[in-house]
Parts: structure tokens; C-alpha cells; sequence
């Protein structure tokens, strides 16, 4: 019997089926009984999982991350898929075909860390190309860095998602820069591949997603200054001779700026040409993503267009569907 995957549930499906369970909460209604909130997941998508008359002892059954035998029904609500739970019971991950709840294998990785160190140590500028060195050969970081997500929901949610992200942006700067000769393309690179690194800390990913307590009470971005100061000190004693302050400032403004505008959580707005077409890039790079998924995982099966999302204020033209 095939699997059922997330993206093809339809309305109304009876489920019984493995699924990866994560940010579950144990919440009262308005009347006091209890309900299990969940997040069901596989590498097709996700989507909400509800079960109504929970109590702790469902709750402890299992813990976020766990593979989960999940049995219930599927139904649409406020246009999304949901699935209402009936039966939960955790499954030994030795029982479990992995294979269908990773989006990028161990051989991908590998190829994406390869393409990645291989663009940092093609910069010419060997002030940037130590600090990138500083960051290639601390093992520690970058199994991390290459197991992260670049995010919990919205794009690349999903182990080694940041440093694919990372590699795809990477590679995009270093298509436009042609085009734009007084953008510098090392500066851009290595805005490309620091720009996020604050997330390998801002981020919980040994069991299903979520944020860490630095992250939220900190960030990613504070964050992200902090190592490239940190590596920066590194590469000074591996080059032999002080970093130009100014070129390390350069680097981490444009880690603070990203995200573009204040009300998006950037403390400063791009002042520097490298920085402005960072955060156009990045946005491009993660809007593409992220509206693909929409699209990927809409209920709206027989129509052309998907439901309208309140998070974008738009609905999203799939085309009319393929005979």
C-alpha cells in the first residue's frame, strides 16, 4: 500500500499513517477541556494537527520530533488542511523509512558543502577568504551549519534547508554581479554566506523545529555579528596581519540589514550597495521558496488558483491544471 503523503491529502481521508510530530501544546478550550495542538509532518509539507478531548497522559505519549502512528481524519478549516487526530502512538525509529521525511540526503549535502567552501576560497580578496577559511575548517560549526534549517515554517524548514539556501544564494550574487561592476563580488559572497549563520544557535533542530531561547530572546542576526567578530580574531592570526576594520564592518552591517526594513526585524536598513542587493537577493530567494510551497501544498486541487493566504495578502496563480 502507498504512502500517504501530507500533500496528497484531499477532504475527508481516513488516516493511519507515520508522520513526524512536533510543536505540540496542551491547551483548554473555552470550556475547559483540554485539546492536543500538534505540527504533522513528512518532506512532502505539513500541516496542523488537532485532538480534542486530550489529557497529559496523550501528552506524554510522545515528544516533539518523535515518529508518531498518527490516526484520525483529514478536513479543511479557514481554507488549510488539518487533521483531526483520534489515535497517537509513538513508533521506534528503527521502524521507520527515513527516506520519506528528508529533503536532502547525505550525498546532496555533501555536494552542496563542496560547492559552497568551493566559492568561499575562490574570492580574491585574502582578507575575506581567511575568514571565510575560519569558518570551512571548524568542523564543529559546520556540521551544524549543514544540518540546520534556515527556518521553522516558512522556507527551506527542513534539515540542511539553510545551507541550501546559503549555496543558491550564493550562487545567484554571483550571476548578477556582472551586470552591476561597482557592487564588490567578494563582499556580496560573504554577505551571501554569513548573512544567516546567527540561525545554527537561533534555531532547535535535534527533534522537529522550533526556536531556542537565545534565538528568541536574542536573534539570529545579533547572533550572526557575534561569530563573524569571533572569526574574525581567528583569521587575523591565521593571515598573519590585522583585518580592515572597515571590511569587517562592512561584512556585519550587512548581516543587521538583511531583512531590509526595521518593521521586518532588520536593526538598520541596507546603507551599502552590497548590503541593498543582499536583502533584494535573499527576499527573492526565500519568496520564491516559500510561495512555491504554497502553491505545492494548496488544497484548491481542481482550480487554478490557491486559497487566499492572509500571511501574503494575495492569492497565487498555479496555472490551469495539466491534462
Amino acid at each position: 500500500m502507498s504512502r500517504r503523503e501530507i500533500a496528497s491529502l484531499g477532504e475527508n481521508e481516513t488516516i493511519d499513517e507515520v508522520y513526524l510530530v512536533s510543536s505540540k501544546q496542551l491547551r483548554p478550550n473555552r470550556q475547559g477541556n483540554l485539546y492536543l495542538q500538534m505540527q504533522i509532518s513528512d518532506k512532502s509539507g505539513q500541516v496542523n494537527g488537532m485532538m480534542w478531548n486530550a489529557n497529559d497522559h496523550v501528552y506524554r505519549k510522545f515528544e516533539d520530533g518523535d515518529y508518531v502512528r498518527v490516526q484520525g481524519t483529514s478536513q479543511f478549516y479557514n481554507g488549510a488542511m488539518q487533521i483531526i487526530v483520534t489515535s497517537l502512538d509513538r513508533v521506534d525509529p528503527k521502524d521507520v523509512d527515513e527516506s520519506h521525511f528528508v529533503q536532502l540526503g547525505g550525498a546532496e549535502i555533501d555536494r552542496l558543502r563542496g560547492e559552497l567552501a568551493g566559492m568561499l576560497r575562490a574570492m580574491k580578496n585574502p582578507h575575506l577568504r581567511n575568514l571565510a577559511e575560519c569558518f570551512l575548517i571548524d568542523e564543529e560549526f559546520m556540521q551544524r551549519f549543514c544540518r540546520a534549517p534556515a527556518g521553522v515554517k516558512n522556507h527551506h524548514a527542513y534539515h540542511g534547508g539553510l545551507l541550501e539556501h546559503v549555496v543558491n544564494l550564493m550562487k545567484v550574487t554571483q550571476a548578477i554581479v556582472p551586470f552591476y561592476p561597482q557592487v564588490d563580488a567578494d563582499l556580496l559572497l560573504i554577505g551571501a554566506f554569513t548573512h544567516d549563520l546567527g540561525k545554527i544557535d537561533e534555531l532547535s533542530y535535534d527533534k522537529g523545529l522550533s526556536y531556542s531561547d537565545e534565538g528568541q530572546l536574542i536573534g539570529h542576526l545579533v547572533m550572526g555579528v557575534s561569530l563573524i567578530d569571533q572569526k574574525a580574531a581567528e583569521a587575523e592570526k591565521l593571515g598573519g596581519e590585522a583585518i580592515p576594520q572597515e571590511l569587517v564592518l562592512r561584512v556585519k552591517h550587512m548581516v543587521v540589514s538583511h531583512h531590509g526594513k526595521l518593521e521586518f526585524g532588520s536593526p538598520k536598513v541596507p546603507m551599502t550597495l552590497e548590503a541593498l542587493a543582499l536583502n533584494y537577493l535573499d527576499t527573492l530567494d526565500a519568496h520564491v521558496i516559500s510561495y512555491g510551497q504554497l502553491m505545492k501544498e494548496d488544497v484548491n486541487t481542481d482550480s487554478p488558483w490557491t486559497i487566499y493566504h492572509s500571511s501574503i495578502g494575495r492569492k497565487l496563480y498555479k496555472g490551469e491544471p495539466s491534462s
